[in-house]
């Protein structure tokens, strides 16, 4: 199983490097459109909703337009830290324009002293998803473990993938504790694995 998921995460690190260096910040754009426009009407979100996201590293597709058309729309805002490397990822509020710090794995989150929450909508990063909502990460299993745990926490807990629609893959490989997407975002529109 570990040499499948590395074989698949080559693959899907070099489609979605290539694709950020055609769509670049363009899709950022796209993304948020859709995720308003398709994505929001079609979700039961209170107002008072907390948003999660995260500040993309790499390649990654970037989730802070949609975070700060959150911002405007009146919903909190908060950004994963990593606690510990075998525990669930800690969300802090955070509100676009605030200072981030470094963490592990090149990766910039709030400050230590930012109030924790739980967010009700946790947008994803990935390599690679299929279209069954399975998604492929670095193999780390943060996400996997976070998503456990806050979906043991609240079931109303929805989670959006947010990717180039080049990161599509045939079929991924799945594992016992592999959580998959609610939903997912791409330049093209929004897709439901529901």
């Amino acid at each position: 199983m570990q040499r499948a998921k590395e074989s698949a995460r080559a693959a899907a690190r070099a489609r979605r490097s290539g694709a950020q260096a055609l769509l670049g910040r363009e899709a950022a754009a796209a993304f948020a459109r859709h995720f308003f426009g398709e994505l929001l009407p079609r979700l039961q979100l209170s107002p008072r909703s907390v948003v999660a996201g995260y500040s993309p590293i790499s390649s990654e597709a970037d989730p802070l337009a949609i975070l700060e058309g959150a911002s405007t729309r009146g919903f909190s805002c908060a950004l994963p830290g990593v606690a510990s490397p075998r525990a669930p990822l800690v969300f802090r509020l955070w509100h676009p324009g605030d200072a981030l710090v470094g963490g592990p794995h090149g990766t910039r989150q709030p400050r230590p002293d930012a109030p924790r929450c739980l967010p009700e909508l946790v947008i994803v990063p990935m390599l690679a998803f299929d279209k069954v909502g399975r998604r492929l990460g670095y193999g780390g299993g943060y996400y996997d473990r976070t998503l456990a745990s806050l979906r043991a926490a609240m079931p109303v807990l929805v989670a959006v993938g947010l990717a180039f629609s080049a990161q599509e893959a045939d079929e991924l490989p799945e594992e016992g504790g592999d959580q998959r997407l609610d939903w997912l975002v791409t330049e093209r529109g929004v897709r439901s694995f529901r």
